[in-house]
């Protein structure tokens, strides 16, 4: 039918994916609706949002345009597809009961406080005034409270808490912002506090979070129940209290998080951007890297000691709000927010030894009862556990990430084109699970190291949860190649147990698929892996390499020159070992026992020379452990990772220094031999120079030998992969370098760079394999 015959009176069909549930899209949809005068009804299901929509042409053209500019604040619209339906007739738009059926929608993660629901607690005439649990469609819990799809409230951890009238009101009202908020609570009917003992006895106090804060001013450590897990907290400026903190946790040396009120308070302590403070202010509220200011550590004794920066956050939940509130005497309004506060908090993860996350109240009492002084709990369940996400700033205030999950966990991260569903369990280290539907691919929250049954369960528990709660039936499960990591046997027991196909993808291969799959590339990329360890292709422990990747294969075609790890894994944690194994390559073995006057030195020196236990690896990270040792940085790790953070902090405090002329060698075969730099670094006295020199030199071999990779392969992509290039002065100047040189550089962005985005990485490349299997 010709436009000009077209009827003026017409019915569309909208069906809408993407972020589209618990945002308060249907209230957007049906005040846009009502407002231009259209019938017709919306209404949630498994797919996503489901409109249809009566009225002139004009009038649903302006529907559908205004439909994708305006939407909510936490809405992301990733595709509208529309179908054209005979008239029916209605007489006005509704908003109507969700709808089950196949599940093609995701969860949408947890959002911080938004500035009208701060406005509300903050009010004392409000009915809200310093309610703990106060939310919108704006904000508040969602993921981490959801047990299925649709997100609707008898399918949440709030299906047990009945609506007050005065909330029952807001909830069926259109206008209102609290329309349809599954969270939707008041003092009246919603959760509340208690104030526990360490033996889980109820606290006889007036004002539980008031007691709360008492016991934070006088030193004490209080287990405070957030919105994905438990948190230890504790007087960040109290060196005793930190100290104590520390011991019960049995945490020597790692940093803590600090909250803080705002940015504006943590301007003595640490240097906050504009940039910086849009992330850490953005909905997500994640856990911010930043450099400290001179004297923090004397500021904030034993929080973060020695390292560069300080991981900073703001509140995300009221909760968190209030404690700076109490401490603030209880200001009306919201004007004290936008001004430095004095109060500073530990907020540590509540996860002793290494374990998951606690989430359950009797759960805290037993694991933290030996921690805490006290326990700040609730009544509303946790569902999922979910860490707070750790970032540094990126460009335009994207987070670079250190760890993914709460508040950007579960979002898709969507791929190049639709493909077969898999299921990726990723590594040992900082595991997170993967499981990809159509274009999308969602990636779980951080689980953890998979050193403890523990954290076993919980990877099991996150691939059930994952799997259930967006209907996916994987067609394929993908693993790292190392048959002694926990999840490549749950990875094979699961594909036994479904007569599913088990795709094993080597662990650098799938660092560059991360990077290539969230880019969305699909031509053949050059990938720069630089780790700790990754098992290769040849059984070696690989770390450094040049692979030439495309689609399901990855070719090497170039590598660090190895060095010898003296004791195996152990030599990781003891950077005085790595450094002994550069003398040795030196022919300088004879130095060791005198440069590291330790009980093991002669032994390790025995090993070297008789390569005993001692297997050769071409890893970065043991290149970097190995200069925190040469230069005195650090001889033994407290936990994984110091060294080089150390080093990196050194060399950012000294500033730039030119490369070491002829400061590596590089044959025809691609091998990157980092020698002659690790001799020099052994006659410098001034460490902050040493480790500036180790930096400036290292981007420059890094970017001569991607170089002439790209120009033997005729490759022009590069990606960057693997924790190394967490290393903002490496991956600042390798960025740079090979920009000048007219490669094309991308970098992990949307999934962390290291062993948390390997499960994105594995997917990928699964899907690919599948894809070229013959039919």
């Amino acid at each position: 039918m010709s436009a000009l015959l077209a009827p003026a009176h017409q019915r569309r069909r909208l069906r809408v994916r993407g972020q589209v549930q618990g945002v308060g899209f249907r209230p957007h949809v049906f005040r846009l609706a009502s407002e231009l005068g259209l019938a017709g009804f919306v209404l949630n299901d498994g797919a996503g949002v489901d409109i249809e929509v009566e009225g002139r042409d004009a009038l649903l053209d302006r529907f559908m345009a205004r439909l994708r500019a305006d939407v909510p604040a936490l809405a992301r619209i990733d595709s509208v597809d529309v179908t054209t339906l005979p008239p029916r007739g209605d007489a006005a738009f509704e908003i109507v009961a969700s709808t089950a059926g196949p599940v093609s929608t995701g969860i949408t993660p947890d959002a911080g406080v938004c500035a009208d629901c701060l406005a509300d607690m903050l009010d004392p005439g409000n009915r809200r005034w310093r309610y703990a649990f106060t939310n919108c469609t704006h904000c508040g819990p969602r993921y981490t409270i959801t047990a299925r799809l649709p997100y609707d409230r008898p399918n949440t951890s709030m299906a047990r808490f009945t609506q007050c009238p005065a909330c029952q009101a807001e909830y069926d009202t259109p206008s209102d912002r609290r329309f349809h908020a599954q969270p939707n609570a008041c003092p009246e009917c919603g959760p509340r506090l208690r104030l526990l003992d360490p033996t889980g006895h109820v606290l006889d106090v007036d004002d539980p979070l008031a007691a709360a804060v008492a016991r934070l001013r006088a030193g004490d450590i209080v287990a405070l129940k957030g919105l994905g897990g438990f948190h230890l907290v504790c007087d960040a400026r109290s060196g005793e209290a930190v100290a104590r903190l520390r011991s019960r946790k049995r945490r020597e040396e790692k940093p803590f998080a600090v909250m803080f009120a705002n940015p504006a308070s943590m301007a003595p302590y640490a240097r906050v951007s504009a940039e910086a403070a849009a992330l850490l202010e953005a909905p997500a509220r994640p856990i911010v890297l930043l450099d400290k200011q001179p004297g923090c550590d004397h500021a904030l004794p034993g929080v973060a000691p020695g390292m560069p920066a300080l991981g900073v956050m703001v509140p995300h939940a009221p909760l968190q709000v209030l404690l700076f509130h109490e401490a603030a005497d209880r200001p009306a309004g919201t004007d004290w927010l936008r001004r430095a506060q004095s109060l500073a908090l530990v907020m540590t993860s509540a996860n002793p030894g290494g374990e998951p996350l606690v989430i359950d109240d009797a759960e805290a009492v037993d694991r933290l009862g030996g921690i805490a002084d006290a326990l700040l709990v609730h009544d509303r369940d946790i569902l999922i556990r979910c860490d707070d996400s750790v970032a540094r700033p990126g460009e335009a205030a994207a987070p670079v990430f250190i760890r993914r999950a709460r508040g950007y966990t579960p979002a898709a991260i969507r791929l190049a084109s639709d493909g077969p569903p898999v299921l990726a369990v990723g590594g040992y280290l900082k595991n997170t699970v993967c499981a990809t539907r159509g274009d999308e691919a969602f990636l779980s929250q951080h689980i953890g190291s998979l050193d403890n049954a523990a954290t076993c369960v919980a990877l099991e528990e996150a691939v059930d949860h994952l799997l259930d709660v967006l209907a996916i039936e994987p067609a394929a499960v993908a693993h790292d190649l190392h048959p002694d990591f926990f999840s490549t046997r749950f990875a094979s027991r699961l594909a036994g147990g479904r007569g599913l196909p088990l795709v094993g993808v080597q662990h650098h291969h799938a660092h560059i698929a991360a990077v290539m799959a969230e880019h969305r590339v699909e031509r053949a990329a050059l990938g720069i892996a630089l780790d700790g360890v990754g098992l290769g292709d040849d059984g070696g422990l690989w770390g450094g390499e040049l692979l030439l990747v495309d689609g399901s294969t990855a070719t090497r075609v170039g590598h660090l020159r190895e060095l010898a790890l003296p004791g195996g894994d152990r030599a990781a944690r003891e950077p005085w070992r790595l450094a002994a194994a550069v003398l040795h390559r030196l022919h300088r073995a004879g130095e060791i026992e005198r440069r590291f006057a330790r009980p093991a030195a002669r032994m390790v020196r025995q090993m070297l020379e008789q390569q005993l236990n001692s297997p050769p690896t071409s890893s970065l990270g043991r290149w970097f452990d190995a200069a925190a040792g040469l230069l005195g940085v650090c001889e033994e790790q407290a936990f994984e990772g110091q060294a080089p953070m150390l080093l990196e902090g050194l060399a950012a405090r000294h500033g730039p220094v030119a490369p070491l002329a002829d400061g590596y060698r590089l044959s025809t075969d691609g091998v990157l031999d980092l020698l002659p730099l690790a001799e020099a670094l052994l006659d410098i006295r001034d460490a902050g120079h040493g480790a500036a020199l180790f930096h400036a030199t290292l981007v420059d071999a890094l970017a001569a030998w991607a170089a002439a990779a790209a120009r033997r392969t005729v490759v022009n992509t590069i990606a960057f992969g693997g924790g190394c290039f967490l290393n903002a002065i490496l991956s600042s100047g390798l960025r740079l370098r090979l920009g000048e040189a007219g490669l094309d550089v991308i970098e992990a962005r949307q999934a962390p760079a290291n062993d948390g985005g390997l499960a994105l990485g594995q997917a990928w490349v699964a899907r690919r394999a599948l894809a070229s299997l013959p039919d």
